[in-house]
């Protein structure tokens, strides 16, 4: 199994767009071989700054098949609007990938 994650810091008063992009776009994770589940993550305001955490959070049957769908038309048509929200984002997206070691 490998985890895919994306960490993102919203800017404040963003959050709700930040959100509503994921909802309305057309991933076609379903359609990938290896595709098993996927999560928007909500974590913490920073009281600081204002700016709130996100992680997306992919779960794949192995590093291979998420390698393929990077390789893919389907993540290309995923990704194709991303630069039109810079204004959302404090900086770019942080990926982090894990290959499972214990399944309990």
């Amino acid at each position: 199994m490998f985890i895919a994650m994306n960490r993102f810091i919203i800017n404040e008063g963003q959050e709700t767009a930040f959100e509503d992009v994921w909802r309305n776009r057309d991933s076609s994770l379903k359609e990938v071989p290896g595709f098993q589940t996927f999560h928007l993550l909500k974590g913490p305001k920073n009281k600081e700054t204002g700016q709130t955490l996100y992680a997306s959070h992919t779960v794949w049957e192995s590093h291979d098949n998420f390698v393929d769908w990077t390789n893919s038309e389907n993540f290309r048509n995923a990704h194709k609007n991303a630069g039109n929200n810079k204004g959302m984002y404090a900086g770019h997206p942080n990926f982090e990938g894990f290959e499972a070691v214990l399944d309990a």
